[in-house]
This record gives structure tokens, C-alpha cells and sequence, in this order.
């Protein structure tokens, strides 16, 4: 039996970038708009031509694409104008695009107040602006807005939008639930409705997350009928977001309901780059993947006790209902104070550590995990330190160097413009097979100038370090009261791309900042195989 072809929108670069906190410059949208071409999406919305310079100047020249049309986004013409003499409609038509995607209003409510013209001019603009972009060869779509809203205050007026639009010749349809607020029941009921006036090959969903149901509203759209479905990656959008095709992308292939029915351009070979994808836009933007997020998040296939731990290594379908390479994901068995055996032979086995489960220093590698986990080490957080606990307690790691002392003061003093400045000054000395070296640095706090300090002269291992960097520093307080323990986790990466995560446990921050900085960069003289 063949299926139905869905078509995946992509507005990352312009509904996305209503994200609070995102602002993406033109290198930026070239980069994203690539990587969303040969992930094999559809259409990628590059912005609004004419709205800002960066914009202007992205569709100054069409991407060369090898699957997706470029499409550009805009208002139809405004009340009280003809086609022909708008100058933002202009610049609309004038953008180097493949496809226009038009946004006009779909409730009576939003034309009365927010446009202050009538209905039938609203019905008009729409007409026309679809028209003059078909009489340029373009692919048109429009974007009913506030269409569930306005089809609820006044039904006949919403279809009569959709109708005009299609009817003027638009390839796409698109009901919009601009303000997030309608239920799945009430989209499928709706969206079928719809496809008495408009056939479902012509409609489109364009959902936004304030009830966080963007992606069941889109799948429920998609079951009445409509074949294309608008979202961003990783969810980003004004407010609370809009639907995520990270998350709709593996539900429509890796789901028979409608795996069975539908193809879409994303084959099974471009979704396994999907976490990649969502990492490298997050790394874009610096922000912290979202651990949690379905398919693609770093805890999205994560195991934590050891009775599910020991079913998902019998068979991963106990826990799992997908498998997590589709995705570009990978199963994690966590250690932690619910560790048992299975935990930490299974995060063993993901680290390629060898081991004999005979071993007795494999028990001793769990009852110390535990312990130390009561402590306040956070191994599941960790896997780097994890690493370096495990390779000492089973006798895999060479002492590379040993730090004899460190010293970090913090002095204010005022610098040649006379502004009074904080700076930490470190002296670390370390004994790197037998010969002792004295390292000193300064930094902007006695962290930093730590992490210099340790890192700037260790004698024969120095090579193997150079590009190590720390990326990210975060401390948790773990009681209160003068007494406190500080918990210290560092993120370190390398020239590779691969990060790690290391920490540290003491009464004393800075003495457990070190200690999750000597965990890093032991793991750096491991994993680049420095020799003892």
C-alpha cells in the first residue's frame, strides 16, 4: 500500500527567533538552513524580507539546496492598498525564495480590533496578495492566524479566509493555533471540518505550546487531514514555544500510526543525525541542551535503578520504546546510590572498560560509589570522574603526576585607569616523574586561575593537554550553615568537540574545584592516551 506524503515545515529562523534570549545573525541562518536541508526538511522559513537588515540580506541569494524550498515570510498586502502599491508586499515578492508563506488574519475578532479594517477588505487582501505572488511562478502558503480562535468566535468568517486563500490559488493552507490554546479534540474536530472547504492535501498545522500540546495538536491535525506540519527545532518560539519537529520527526517515522500511512522527506539515515542536530543548534545559541527533552535529550534513554538497569540489559524494550540510535541517541545505564552490579557493568561496558565480573575490586567499585554518593558526589552527573573512579579502583590508570601544593589569593587592587579590579593569583606545584614543577597564574577568580596554573606546565604530558578548555563551572551547596558541603561539577571539552563532565566534594570550593579540575585533566591524559 503507498503512503501519504506529509510535508515538514521548518520557521526556526523566523518564528524562532521570536525566542526570548535568540538572536541569530546571517552566518547563523546559513549554517541552521543547511543542516535543515540535508536533515530533509521541506521548507525552511528564512524570515521576514524587509524587516531587518540581516533578513534582507539572507534573501538577497537563494541557498543552493538540494531538497527544501527556501521560503520567505511577510504580511499580505495591508488595508487600504492595492498589490501594486505596497512596499512591503514588494519586498516580499522581490526576496530571492522558492515559496512565500503569507500570514493573515483568520478571526473577525483580530481583523475588527488589531487590523481596524472589514471583513471583506481582510478577504480581499488575501486574495490579492496570493495572486500577485502566483503571478510571479511562486509556491504560495498562507498562514491563517488565530485561525481555532476565530473559527470558535465565528466559524463561517475562519473558513471563508481558508477559502479565499485556496480559491486564489494557494498551494498551502495553514491553520495557525497562534495563541496555544486549544486542546487536540478540539484540532481534529476543527481540521476536519475544515476539509469540507479545503482538501486536507492543501492544509497545513501551525501550533504553538502554551499548553505544552503543540506536537499532539499537530498529529491530531494531521489525523482530520492536514499534510503539512509546521515547527522549529528543539521547540523554540515566542512564549512557550512552538511544535517540535525533534520530537514530531522520529513520532511520524518510528510510530505505526503513522510510519504505516505517511512518508515524510526525513529518511531513516538523516534522523540519526536528529541529537546531533539539536546539540549543534543549542551549541549555536549557547544554551544547555534540554536533559529531558523526548527522543533527543541526554536523559532521554537514561536508567537509573538497578531492577530497571538489570531488565534493560536482559532486553532494552523493558524500558525503552523506541531504540535510541534511530535517533542519534544512546542508552545510559546511570551510577549513582541505587547502583547495584548491573548499573556499573553496564556504564563499564559504555565507557569500554574492561572487567571480570569475578573481580572482587568490582564490588568494592560499587559499595565506593555508594559512599561516596552519600558524601555528595553526583556520578550520574559525571562520567568522567565515574571513568577515573573506576579505571583506580580496578587498577587501570597511571599516576601521570602528583600536585604536592596549591596556593590562591585574592587580592583587590586598583589597575592604570584607576577602577578597583578583583584578581586571583595561583601557584601550583606539581611532581611529574620526579621532576618538580612551579606554575603561577593569575586569574579573574581563584577557579580560573587554578584551572591556568595546573595546566600550564605539566612537563612531558603538556602535549597531551593543550586543547583541553573548561566550558561551563556550576557549585551546588549541599546543607547550609557555616559547615556547608560544595559540590563543584566542571564541564571541560577538547580540539575533538567531546565534552566531559567532572566534580569535586569538600567543605572547602576550592578545594573541591580542584579536585574535579585534576579529574579533567587526567581524563584528557587517558583519553589521548598519554603514556604512564
Amino acid at each position: 500500500m503507498s503512503r501519504e506524503r506529509l510535508y515538514l515545515f521548518d520557521t526556526t529562523l523566523r518564528d524562532g527567533a521570536q525566542t526570548n534570549g535568540v538572536d541569530f545573525t546571517l552566518q547563523d541562518k546559513q549554517v541552521i538552513a543547511k543542516m535543515l536541508d540535508e536533515l530533509g526538511i521541506d521548507y525552511v522559513e528564512g524570515g521576514y524580507p524587509g524587516a531587518n537588515p540581516t533578513d534582507s540580506e539572507f534573501f538577497s541569494k537563494k541557498p543552493d539546496f538540494g531538497h527544501a524550498r527556501f521560503t520567505a515570510f511577510g504580511m499580505t498586502r495591508r488595508p487600504g492598498r492595492s498589490a501594486s502599491n505596497d512596499p512591503g508586499l514588494a519586498g516580499i515578492l522581490e526576496a530571492k525564495a522558492d515559496a512565500i508563506c503569507f500570514v493573515a488574519k483568520s478571526s473577525a475578532y483580530q481583523v475588527r480590533v488589531a487590523l481596524e479594517t472589514t471583513n471583506e477588505e481582510n478577504l480581499a487582501s488575501i486574495r490579492d496578495s496570493v495572486a500577485a505572488a502566483k503571478a510571479l511562478g511562486r509556491e504560495v502558503m498562507v498562514d491563517c492566524e488565530h485561525f481555532f480562535d476565530g473559527y470558535k468566535e465565528n466559524r463561517d468568517y475562519a473558513l471563508a479566509c481558508a477559502k479565499a486563500a485556496y480559491d486564489a490559488g494557494a498551494r498551502w493552507v495553514v491553520l495557525c493555533d497562534t495563541n496555544g490554546g486549544t486542546m487536540p479534540h478540539e484540532v481534529e474536530t476543527i481540521v476536519d471540518d475544515v476539509t469540507k472547504q479545503v482538501p486536507g492535501a492543501n492544509l497545513g498545522i501551525h501550533a504553538h505550546n502554551d499548553t505544552e500540546q503543540a506536537v499532539a495538536n499537530s498529529l491530531a491535525a494531521v489525523r482530520a487531514g492536514a499534510r503539512q506540519i509546521q515547527g522549529t527545532l528543539n521547540g523554540l518560539g515566542e512564549r512557550c514555544g512552538n511544535a517540535n519537529l525533534c520530537s514530531l520527526i522520529p513520532t511520524l517515522r518510528l510510530k505505526n500510526e503513522f510510519a504505516e500511512k505517511f512518508e515524510i522527506g526525513v529518511t531513516a539515515e538523516k534522523m540519526a543525525t536528529l541529537m546531533k542536530v539539536s546539540r549543534t543548534l543549542d551549541d549555536m545559541l549557547n544554551r544547555a541542551p534540554n536533559r529531558h527533552a523526548a527522543y533527543v535529550g541526554e536523559s532521554a534513554f537514561v536508567t537509573k535503578t538497578g531492577i530497571h538497569a538489570s531488565a534493560v540489559l536482559k532486553d532494552p524494550q523493558t524500558y525503552e520504546h523506541v531504540l535510541p540510535e534511530l535517533v542519534g541517541n544512546h542508552r545510559k545505564v546511570l551510577v549513582s546510590d541505587q547502583a547495584g552490579r548491573s548499573n556499573v557493568m553496564a556504564e563499564l561496558d559504555r565507557a569500554g572498560i574492561a572487567y571480570d565480573k569475578s573481580d572482587p575490586r568490582l564490588t568494592r567499585l560499587v559499595e565506593e560509589l555508594k559512599e561516596r554518593e552519600a558524601a555528595g558526589f553526583a556520578y550520574e552527573s559525571a562520567n568522567a570522574s565515574f571513568d577515573l573512579l573506576a579505571r583506580r579502583t580496578l587498577g587501570k590508570v597511571p599516576e601521570y603526576f602528583k600536585v604536592e601544593q596549591f596556593d590562591v589569593n585574592v587580592e583587590q587592587r586598583y589597575n592604570a585607569n584607576g577602577q578597583r579590579v578583583t584578581v586571583a593569583l595561583a601557584v601550583v606545584k606539581v611532581d611529574v616523574d620526579g621532576e618538580r614543577l612551579i606554575s603561577a597564574a593569575e586569574g579573574n577568580g581563584p577557579v580560573n586561575a587554578l584551572d591556568v596554573a595546573l595546566r600550564k606546565d605539566l612537563g612531558k604530558y603538556q602535549k597531551y593537554i593543550e586543547g583541553l578548555k573548561l566550558i561551563d563551572y556550576r557549585v551546588r551547596i549541599l546543607n547550609g550553615g557555616t559547615e556547608a558541603v560544595t559540590r563543584v561539577l566542571i564541564e571541560s571539552a577538547d580540539e575533538t568537540g567531546e565534552s566531559w563532565t567532572t566534580v569535586g566534594v569538600s567543605p572547602n570550593i576550592i578545594d573541591a574545584s580542584f579536585q574535579a579540575l585534576m579529574d579533567s585533566v587526567f581524563y584528557k591524559l587517558v583519553k589521548s592516551g598519554a603514556p604512564a
